[in-house]
């Protein structure tokens, strides 16, 4: 007979009640099975991430569907006032147990608990397609970024050679769920994550969402192959502000990276 499932699944439509409530169920194992799933590469993704919000100290950084807060650590560790949001409580329990002197704040991405420009780097890495909304979110973003900031958004994607496309996708409907049934209290979840990277749209189009929803100087990195983006965005400087010598040295930073 069968195994049976109770854990709870999310469909494509992406309820967000029922997909808070999926990610609250896999809190407790999502690390570790995030870990084994991507053959230990979430480590250098962060890395790249980290490097591509280039904040410093001083500066404010919103990490969004931050979950457990793995994603927030690298600002916290350097000395960068950071904010992990996320609207699944599970994983914000168990973030703020494992690292207390972050500030963990439950958060919808489409309706932002935060005033206007109150962030000098705003960044989502791998919650973004979870959203019911993502241009709404992507608009949210931008409210509370500050003028010449920074957005970073680090995504499943479109491997670039067809080969590697056609393996990764196998991996992704057939050998991921059987491993998520042996790591994690709920596979169900895992083929849920599989469809919806599956759905998600590839690179260009991305970017094409960010130029749409206001974003300016689009660009992105491909990550093992294109499993991975890293689109990178800047919020544009009102005309007032742009021949100020707060916005010369702006541009100066931009240019140099």
């Amino acid at each position: 007979m069968g195994r049976v499932s109770t854990g709870k699944r999310a469909s494509l439509q992406k309820v967000p009640g029922d997909v808070a409530s999926m990610f609250d169920d896999v809190a407790p194992r999502y690390d570790v099975v995030n870990d084994l799933l991507s053959l230990g590469q979430t480590r250098r993704w962060r890395k790249v991430v980290f490097d591509a919000v280039g904040a410093k100290p001083g500066q404010r950084v919103l990490d969004l569907a931050a979950g457990t807060g793995t994603s927030a650590e690298p600002y916290a560790d350097a000395g960068i006032e950071v904010v992990a949001c996320d609207f699944s409580l599970g994983m914000l329990r168990v973030g703020k147990r494992r690292r207390p002197d972050i500030d963990f704040i439950a958060g919808d991405a489409t309706r932002l608990p935060f005033a206007d420009n109150s962030f000098d780097a705003v960044t989502i890495s791998f919650g973004l397609r979870n959203v019911s909304e993502p241009h709404r979110a992507l608009q949210e973003m931008l409210r509370v970024t500050k003028p010449g900031g920074r957005l970073v958004v680090a995504e499943f994607s479109s491997p670039v050679n067809p080969l590697w496309r056609t393996m990764y996708l196998e991996y992704l409907m057939r050998a991921l769920p059987p491993i998520a049934r042996k790591a994690s209290s709920n596979p169900d979840a895992y083929v849920y994550l599989a469809e919806s990277i599956r759905a998600w749209p590839d690179q260009d189009h991305l970017a094409d969402w960010l130029t749409r929803d206001g974003w300016e100087d689009v660009e992105y990195r491909n990550l093992s192959g294109g499993i991975v983006a890293v689109h990178r965005a800047t919020k544009p400087v009102p005309a007032a502000a742009q021949s100020g010598p707060v916005e010369k040295i702006r541009r100066a930073r931009r240019a140099a990276g």
